[in-house]
């Protein structure tokens, strides 16, 4: 639940089941946290906390959903239908031992009557953060306007959903910006490219080939057919306006590197697969900003610089999945200047190309000093731009050929 206060977000400070018991009391459904018409008027498990054996039977404590933690019952197993929840109960409590085995496979006894607190702490956290997790992933797919899924995985810490990010599609102009500067004409192109299809009226090539891969060099811009264009949705000059084509996954990285995006469809040579957004800025705020993202240790600042250096885009709290996406000395991405609706120089909106085939399962990178990119970091401040030198920052990226620092 967040509250709305001038242009922020105000997050509710209440818990999960402060909310829950709340709605319980004044008979409210919210399906956000778990209330139903159905969760009102019955038990279902939501999770199991703990585990015990008395007199030879074995219980579980446990979680119900929409109902407070306080509200939590020990049962016995024969009357749990639940075999899930008993998996991930099992799988997560071995992962617990084999981390302070460090890492040695530990065969679970039978006969252990009670876990240890610390157990069954982690058990509980692991199950509010696979709940977390799943509400975030939906929340993410509400909002995309696109048809490919978002999924969310960890499988390396106890890290949950990024309590300051909101998730956009587009471009979100501070106060006295405009990213769209009232575009009123289009091509006539009955089959783009004719004579006069955009990208030639703007004095380029066309992006795209038959198959809609990109055959131009990196730094020449790409000119979309617009929404007063003639020709329809099916235009090979419409790629990037559409929105990314792949599955895509924000998953836990096991390095250091905090969370990070990898494709779970094969990616051909050449081909769209995201934008990056957030908010667009002044320069001049981007350079008062970077200075207190320095002291927190992070900023995603991503210069729009194919022009001119007037406007930056601050993806930090508002953003697409290209929030998550990470630095690597040799990356399978690339960025695009690119323009559509808006034929303002200063204002390109910029698209991420594959470099090389990626495989499914593979993340996604890219250079952040390459052209048009610079002072954006991951979630541990993996890299600050080379015209903002604040600090010397180690690059993490395991490539071959990695140039060591960031800047």
């Amino acid at each position: 639940m967040e509250g709305w206060r001038g242009a922020w977000y105000v997050p509710c400070l209440a818990s999960l089941e402060t909310l829950q018991e709340l709605c319980r009391k004044e008979n409210l459904t919210c399906k956000s946290i778990g209330i139903t018409n159905r969760s009102l008027k019955s038990y279902e498990v939501e999770y199991l906390c703990d585990y015990k054996v008395e007199e030879g039977k074995a219980y579980y404590l446990v979680k119900w959903k929409g109902w407070p933690e306080s509200s939590n019952t020990w049962e016995p197993r024969k009357h749990l239908n639940c075999p899930l929840l008993i998996q991930n109960f099992l799988r997560d409590k071995n992962e617990y031992l084999s981390r302070v085995r460090e890492g040695k496979a530990v065969k679970v006894r039978n006969h252990v009557k009670t876990l240890k607190p610390a157990i069954a702490d982690y058990i509980v956290k692991k199950a509010k953060q696979r709940i977390a997790l799943q509400r975030w992933k939906e929340e993410l797919n509400r909002k995309k306007n696109h048809k490919a899924m978002i999924l969310v995985e960890n499988t390396v810490d106890l890290e949950g959903p990024p309590l300051d990010f909101y998730y956009i599609n587009e471009y979100k102009p501070a106060p006295g910006i405009n990213v769209l500067n009232g575009i009123t004409t289009g091509c006539e192109c009955a089959d783009c490219p004719a004579e006069k299809c955009c990208p030639k009226e703007a004095g380029f090539i066309l992006a795209y080939n038959k198959r809609k891969k990109l055959k131009i060099q990196p730094g020449l811009p790409i000119y979309e057919c617009n929404s007063y264009c003639r020709c329809g949705p099916d235009c090979l000059n419409r790629i990037v306006q559409k929105g990314t084509p792949y599955s895509l996954c924000i998953f836990r990285t096991n390095n250091g590197r905090g969370w990070g995006v990898k494709t779970l469809q094969r990616i051909k040579t050449n081909s769209f697969v995201m934008e990056y957004v957030g908010e667009v800025i002044t320069s001049e705020e981007a350079e008062r900003r970077g200075q207190f993202y320095d002291n927190q240790g992070n900023t995603y600042l991503f210069d729009l610089d194919y022009d001119s250096d007037e406007f930056t885009v601050d993806a930090a709290r508002y953003g697409n999945v290209s929030h998550f996406v990470n630095h690597s000395c040799d990356p399978n991405l690339q960025v695009f200047n690119v323009f559509i609706d808006n034929l303002d120089l200063r204002l390109p909106r910029i698209a991420l190309f594959s470099t090389r085939t990626i495989k499914a399962g593979e993340e996604l990178t890219f250079d952040y000093q390459m052209k048009g990119s610079i002072d954006l970091t991951s979630d541990s401040a993996e890299g600050l731009s080379p015209s903002k030198k604040r600090i010397r920052t180690v690059c993490k990226c395991g490539a071959v050929c990695c140039r060591g620092y960031l800047n």
